[in-house]
């Protein structure tokens, strides 16, 4: 029915645009807050912050594959497990090499493309332009929001209070 493609399309654009919220809240803030960090040399900020992405284009044709065999919300799950698992690892971490890790298994939760192909299942030809725009705005909001609260939220508990947050964001 009508409505519960509504909810379903609204459901997969929340866990998108909070998972990037989750995601990005380091953004402004990790040049302050990853030297701290056992082990730290400069290059390492960038790998920090990149790491995530390398993960991402590693792993989302894979699970965009998975996703076509055995369901989106299988593999949505899966990703979002890897993306709280990641968190934790990050939010334990003193030495750098544990912040890395644990931003590359949060990388490994690759679902942008199930959640995109999901929303493709459920919305018609008419609509999918709409819903597709729906989910770009609540990206960039996402994103706006993270540059937002990212500093307030590592102001009142520090960068390993952001992964907390992400990791209850994914459950």
């Amino acid at each position: 029915s009508v409505s519960t493609s509504i909810r379903v399309c609204l459901i997969f654009i929340m866990i998108f645009a909070l998972r990037i919220l989750g995601l990005m809240l380091i953004m402004p803030v990790a040049a302050l807050y990853v030297p701290n960090y056992t082990g730290y040399q400069p290059a390492f900020l960038g790998w920090v912050l990149g790491i995530y992405g390398f993960m991402q284009a590693l792993c989302q044709l894979p699970l965009g594959i998975l996703s076509d065999r055995i369901g989106r919300k299988s593999v949505i799950l899966l990703g979002l497990a890897l993306l709280v698992l990641g968190s934790l690892i990050a939010y334990e971490a003193t030495s750098i090499y544990g912040l890395i890790m644990g931003r590359a298994v949060q990388g490994m939760g690759a679902i942008g493309s199930t959640i995109m192909a999901g929303l493709a299942d459920q919305t018609s030809p008419q609509n999918r332009t709409m819903v597709m725009g729906a989910l770009g705005a609540c990206i960039g909001l996402s994103f706006l929001g993270s540059l937002l609260f990212g500093p307030l939220i590592a102001q009142w508990a520090g960068m390993s209070g952001i992964f907390l947050l992400v990791a209850g964001i994914g459950v």
